[in-house]
This record gives structure tokens, sequence and C-alpha cells, in this order.
């Protein structure tokens, strides 16, 4: 019988950004023992800069999908990460033993100034989340060894 795929689901406002990268972190970091989903309170339809910022890290997202969260969802998942405050606060009663976390991440899609600007604030958020997620990844190896 194969091992139990913990799964995760990274929950934001609009799933367009910090969501989404999350998503492509967790299945380029997860492996085999993780499945990575994302989804959003409402569904905004994808950044583009947040999947040109994921290409040039070499993560492809844009075949994931901008999706509004359903109760099936959240009855399939072993963990919900809240990306953003609003997601934190409008996040749904979670089914018993769905653990959740939440990482205040800022929005890259309100930065202003030049689109040098803009998309440097792309790529920090990109980062921190590739960062999250791997510390994410690694805590969830350890406590629940293979």
């Amino acid at each position: 019988m194969p091992p139990h795929k913990t799964r995760i689901l990274f929950l934001c406002t609009g799933n367009s950004c910090r969501s989404q990268m999350a998503e492509g972190w967790g299945r380029a970091l997860g492996g085999e023992r993780f499945e990575c989903l994302s989804a959003g309170i409402e569904a905004h339809g994808k950044n583009p800069r947040a999947i040109a910022v994921m290409a040039e890290a070499g993560v492809d997202i844009s075949a994931q999908e901008s999706t509004r969260l359903t109760d099936a969802m959240l009855a399939g998942v072993d963990l919900v990460v809240t990306v953003c405050g609003h997601a934190d606060e409008h996040c749904p009663v979670l089914p018993a033993g769905t653990r959740k976390e939440h990482w205040p991440l800022s929005d890259p899609a309100k930065a202003t100034g030049t689109e040098g600007e803009v998309m440097a604030v792309f790529r920090a958020t990109r980062d921190e989340v590739r960062e999250r997620v791997a510390g994410l990844l690694a805590r969830l190896r350890e406590s629940v060894p293979a």
C-alpha cells in the first residue's frame, strides 16, 4: 500500500499570486509525499507577473487554475495554510483533524512603481514563499517519517 500523501491547501484571497506560488513550490519541492493545491476565498484569475517570476525560478505554474475554495476541497486536506490576513480571517471552519497555519505575506499585486520595481516585489515574494514552503515540507517530513 502506498504511503499516505500529506495534502496541503494554500489559501489566499483571490488565488492569483501568493497561493499560486506556494502551490507551485509545493509541487516542485514536495516530491511524492505531498500533494499541494491552492484556492481563494474568491477566484481572481492568475497573475501574469506571478507566472513570469516563477518561470524565472524554473517552476511552471501556468497550467494551475485559479479556483474558489469549496467544502469538498477542505474535506480532503490535512493542512490549510492561509497566506494572507483576509484568507485567515475568512477561512471557513475546518473539518475535524485538519490543521491550519498562517503566513502573513504581503500582496505583490499591490506593488507600485516602475515595472522593474514591481517585478522586484514579485521576486521577493516568490523567494519568501519558497523559503516558507521548503521549511514547512521539512517540518512535515520530520514529524511524519516515510
